[in-house]
């Protein structure tokens, strides 16, 4: 029986790449794709596929949170991480809140396609560049201001720092406005910052949003 597999993630020619590279791979079906972390619960709560290929940064919880939750809807979907992050705090935090495999966007097709198989098996794939920056981040010195975060935390500074209002993310996260507020706070003061725009340049700094976003901020 082949290996169904869901894609999630917010760009569409990323998805329809994937799903060309794999829909001819022995043992892989690609059985659907979507564009948010929102789009995947819905979904698996209704058909739980066998592997997920999650992308972090999206729009609305995105990749983090979805992660997160899914452990509760489908425990026994197994989810690869694919982004362009290979360094920072996000592997570490991401293999936390439940992900069994993390690749980079820039992977062989092959490496894909081998981390599908070994993580359908119970097996974890952690791609070797990664392997080795996580071995890294445990060496003293080479803490990240990131890593004093919650896994509450963590996720509003995402979605912060991709320019969603505190109306929105109460609502996606279930949480009030004012708590909201609270949040954004503590991580001014945790992160050493007065505003969300240091805040975002402290986010890109440490690995855990696309350089792409601060061109938006600096126009």
């Amino acid at each position: 029986m082949a290996i169904r597999v869901m894609l999630v993630d917010d760009h569409d020619l990323v998805r329809f790449g994937i799903k060309s590279l794999l829909q001819n791979q022995l043992g892989i079906e690609v059985v659907s794709d979507v564009s948010s972390g929102e789009e995947c619960l819905e979904k698996c709560r209704i058909d739980p596929p066998d592997v997920i290929l999650m992308d972090i940064n999206m729009p609305g919880i995105g990749g983090f949170e979805a992660t997160h939750r899914l452990q509760t809807i489908c425990p026994n979907t197994k989810i690869i991480i694919i982004t362009v992050h290979s360094d920072g705090p996000l592997p570490k935090r991401l293999l936390e809140a439940g992900a069994v495999g993390y690749l980079t966007k820039g992977c062989e097709v092959q490496e894909m396609v081998d981390a599908i198989h070994k993580v359908s098996k119970g097996l974890k794939y952690i791609a070797p560049s990664i392997a080795q920056q996580l071995a890294l981040s445990m060496l003293p010195g080479n803490d990240s201001p990131i890593d004093t975060l919650s896994q509450r935390e963590l996720q509003v500074l995402l979605m912060i720092s991709q320019g969603q209002r505190t109306s929105t993310i109460s609502d996606k996260l279930n949480l009030s406005p004012k708590t909201v507020s609270t949040y954004r706070k503590r991580l001014h003061e945790k992160l050493g910052v007065t505003n969300d725009v240091e805040m975002m340049r402290l986010a890109i700094q440490h690995g855990i949003l696309d350089d792409d976003i601060e061109e938006h901020i600096n126009n």
